[in-house]
C-alpha cells in the first residue's frame, strides 16, 4: 500500500490545526521522543500529573529530569524545550506557534484512531528530519529503494501505516461535530510517586 495516504493525512491535519507541516507517527510518546532526539536538551521539566511514558521517555533518553507541580489544562510545554504535549487536546486551528506539538490518537482521545500521533511544527527543516527519523531514516517520499538510499539520519521505527491515516482522513472531516472532554493535571496521577522513579538520582 502506497504511503500517499500518510501524506496526505499529515497535509490535512497541518491545515487544519493551521502549523506549516504534521509528521505522523504511531503513537503520541513516540513523537514526544523523535521531538527530545531532535531537540537534544540537557534537562527538561515536566508536570508531576501527566502520563508515565513522558518521565520514563527522560530516563530512556538519559535526560536529566525535574518535577513541576504545574496545573496545566489541555497541553503543557515540556521545561528547556519548545516541545508541546498536547495528547488530550484537539481544537481546529490549535496550533501553538513555533512549537514541536504532539498530538495523540489513542482510542480515548477526540481523534479516535486506535492508536497514532503526530507532531505538528513549522520549518522544513523540522519536518524533513523528524519524518526520516521516524522511518527508520529512510525518505519515505523517495522512489529509490532504501538500500539505494544514502541515509543521514538516525532513523527510528515509529511510523503511520497507510491503514490508519486512511482511516485519520475520513474521521478528520467530521471532528468538530463532536464535543471533546477538557484534560487537565487532574485526570493524572502523581507520577513522581511511582516506585520505579524512587532510585532515578536524576529526578527531583
Amino acid at each position: 500500500m502506497s504511503f500517499s495516504a500518510v501524506k496526505q493525512f499529515e497535509s490535512d491535519l497541518a491545515q487544519y490545526w493551521g502549523s506549516n507541516y504534521a509528521v505522523a507517527t504511531d503513537c503520541c510518546t513516540h513523537a514526544v521522543e523523535l521531538c527530545l532526539r531532535y531537540a537534544e536538551p540537557d534537562y527538561i521539566s515536566i508536570p508531576k500529573h501527566t502520563y508515565i511514558s513522558i518521565p520514563q521517555l527522560a530516563h530512556k533518553l538519559y535526560i536529566e529530569c525535574h518535577w513541576m507541580d504545574d496545573q496545566w489544562t489541555d497541553w503543557y510545554e515540556i521545561g528547556n524545550t519548545n516541545i508541546v504535549d498536547s495528547a488530550v487536546y484537539w481544537k481546529r486551528g490549535g496550533y501553538i506557534q513555533n512549537s514541536l506539538q504532539c498530538l495523540s490518537f489513542q482510542f480515548k482521545k477526540p481523534l479516535n484512531l486506535g492508536r497514532g500521533g503526530a507532531i505538528l511544527c513549522s520549518t522544513k527543516d523540522q519536518y524533513v528530519t523528524l519524518k526520516a527519523m521516524a522511518y527508520d531514516g529512510r525518505d519515505q517520499n523517495s522512489s529509490v529503494y532504501w538500500g539505494e538510499q544514502d541515509i543521514t539520519h538516525m532513523g527510528y521505527h515509529y511510523y503511520m501505516t497507510p491503514e490508519t491515516a486512511i482511516e485519520g482522513i475520513r474521521r478528520l472531516t467530521k471532528s468538530h461535530e463532536r464535543v471533546h472532554k477538557q484534560w487537565t493535571w487532574a485526570d493524572y496521577p502523581d507520577c513522581s510517586q511511582f516506585s520505579c522513579f524512587a532510585d532515578v538520582s536524576t529526578y527531583e
